[in-house]
């Protein structure tokens, strides 16, 4: 009867091709109301002027909840196998990544 349980709780998960390449992001700005957060995650490229969101996330107050744990047992297993990861002073946004590159 267990077997026939977990059956019923598995669920059929798609990714796409393009949702599977993932966006990169280096800062994420989190806001939140009464009823959900709002994570809105960037990408911040050297010498740049300004940086655009390229994904936004929205939970419920709950869902936040569950995901804080869920990252924070993933961080764990990382650094149990890879070591602490280091934790560096946050720089003043926007970053100054030094003299804006040349071609």
């Amino acid at each position: 009867m267990a077997e026939n349980e977990n059956k019923q709780k598995q669920i059929n998960i798609e990714l796409d091709e393009k949702t599977a390449e993932g966006t990169y992001s280096n800062l994420a700005i989190i806001n939140h109301s009464a009823s959900e957060f709002v994570v809105d995650f960037i990408s911040l490229m050297p010498g740049a002027p300004k940086a655009k969101v390229k994904s936004r996330v929205i939970l419920t107050p709950q869902h936040a909840k569950k995901f804080l744990k869920a990252l924070k047992e993933n961080v764990a297993r990382f650094e149990k196998s890879h070591g602490a990861i280091q934790d560096y002073e946050q720089p003043n946004i926007p970053m100054n990544f030094g003299p804006p590159g040349e071609a």
